[in-house]
């Protein structure tokens, strides 16, 4: 979607949400007299509150947080949808300790067809017993294995980039996670197969993500559910082979894989948590890679920090050793993070009548979180639309307010299983393009935001790109 699009969608949502009618009334009824009833309003007939959620969420999420507080409800697309904002009510959901939370069923209805039983719609005791045999995939060797392999592809790719007064930087990013993902978790050079499942994982994204959820022909639903069925039929036509080969990257380990007890994977697992996998893991590293670019060309000063300790490593790629010496890119990255969350929600269903903040919570509704809205809290952060990274500090850490305050990866038994490898990705490419280039963004320019799995740029994120003279 272009910037103008999105621009005018945005315009669109801000004008109907001005325009509907706001009649605040409970969800239900609370059987406990404790229990207070949550509030809210419908919205629009039908699609309710959808296109402030999916087209402006930030500014979404800022309003029901002023108008109702944490807790509240709307209509999202026909659904009745309860809206979580901020730390404590992410920790009761992230954490969900009395399991009255369900992934599958708040995730189902939204994403559903284009990641079927992907780790993420899982619960309880399933989610635990295939979560358990997926952490070999990402135990310290294997990402250190993963790490030798990316970055030879992160050396290729950036010999490619034309420095130039307009760079797309998030395009690039895009194209190089998504050859990463190709060579590190596929495992092969798959040469004239790469644009069609490139091809493949963006429409998928975009069919779980379409507001129009029909099979038209041409549609991003149509075009999604065939994005995956040519994934399924790439992973399933090269099973047998990778069980019996021992390779090293995630498809030929997941097809492997043993938990202790000696519990694997069938064929159809393998199939689905490789299209999870990639499709997550492309999509949330390429808007934390873009976004550190354009804060990074935005200030400067940081950005020539971090060239400094990219320079000091010595070293053209980085080990897994040095990870933990690139002290300036974790404060930009947890910055960045933090003002663009990578993934801006997390969905849950409720499996039986609960509460949330002492708010009545029936059966069967879907809650869904803000990690968007809550990380860009004024309540919460002081100062949160400025980039700031001398705030996660050691001697300031304004994330330690709350456990959940700062949550781009989730929390609880459904914290993303892939975080060390993302870090460690982004990491690694940060690295190399510090080491070979320099850039700026136009006084003033802010990208126009859209939303995918989290904010991101719709206008290919257009930098200065200088390279550095050797």
């Amino acid at each position: 979607m272009t910037g103008a699009l999105v621009r005018h969608m945005q315009s669109a949502a801000a004008a109907l949400a001005a325009r509907a009618p706001v009649r605040p009334a409970p969800l239900a009824t609370p059987p406990d007299p404790r229990l207070k009833p949550v509030m809210g309003d419908p919205g629009l007939p039908f699609i309710g509150h959808a296109l402030g959620a999916l087209y402006d969420m930030l500014e979404f999420g800022r309003r029901r947080y002023a108008t109702y507080g944490p807790v509240s409800w709307g209509v999202m697309l026909g659904a009745k949808v309860v809206w979580v904002i901020g730390p404590e009510g992410t920790e009761l959901l992230a954490a969900n300790r009395d399991k009255a939370f369900a992934n599958q069923g708040g995730y189902e209805y939204f994403i559903g067809p284009f990641l079927h039983r992907g780790l993420m719609l899982m619960d309880f005791e399933e989610h635990r017993l295939h979560r358990r045999i997926m952490q070999e995939a990402f135990a310290r060797p294997r990402l250190a294995n993963y790490l030798d392999a990316m970055n030879p592809r992160i050396a290729r790719e950036l010999d490619g980039w034309r420095p130039g007064r307009r760079f797309a930087l998030y395009d690039a990013a895009k194209q190089l996670t998504l050859g990463i993902a190709n060579e590190v978790f596929v495992g092969e050079h798959v040469g004239a197969d790469a644009d069609r499942l490139t091809d493949a994982f963006v429409d998928t994204v975009h069919g779980a993500l379409a507001y129009i959820r029909a099979n038209v022909p041409g549609g991003a639903w149509a075009r999604g559910r065939r994005g995956r069925r040519v994934l399924e039929q790439y992973f399933r036509e090269r099973l047998a082979t990778r069980r019996a080969d021992g390779g090293d990257d995630l498809f030929s380990v997941l097809c492997r894989a043993t938990s202790e007890e000696g519990e694997r994977f069938t064929d159809d697992d393998v199939v689905n948590h490789m299209i999870f996998m990639m499709v997550a893991a492309h999509d949330t590293s390429t808007i934390t890679l873009a976004m550190m670019g354009y804060y990074l060309g935005r200030h400067p000063q940081w950005q020539d920090k971090a060239r400094v300790e990219a320079q000091e490593l010595g070293k053209d790629a980085i080990e897994f050793a040095d990870l933990d010496r690139l002290t300036t890119l974790d404060l930009v990255m947890k910055e960045a993070m933090r003002i663009n969350a990578p993934v801006g929600s997390l969905a849950r269903e409720t499996v039986r009548d609960t509460e949330i903040l002492g708010h009545h919570i029936p059966a069967g509704t879907i809650v869904m979180t803000s990690t968007y809205a809550t990380q860009r809290l004024a309540d919460v952060w002081p100062k949160p639309d400025e980039f700031d990274p001398g705030r996660f500090a050691e001697d300031r850490r304004e994330d330690k307010v709350h456990r959940y305050a700062w949550a781009p990866f989730g929390g609880g038994a459904h914290k993303c299983i892939g975080l060390h490898f993302g870090v460690m990705e982004v990491k690694a490419i940060m690295h190399q393009l510090l080491l070979r280039y320099r850039w700026t963004v136009p006084a003033g320019y802010e990208p126009p935001i859209g939303y995918t799995t989290g904010p991101m740029p719709t206008d290919g994120l257009p930098i200065q790109l200088e390279a550095l003279r050797t």
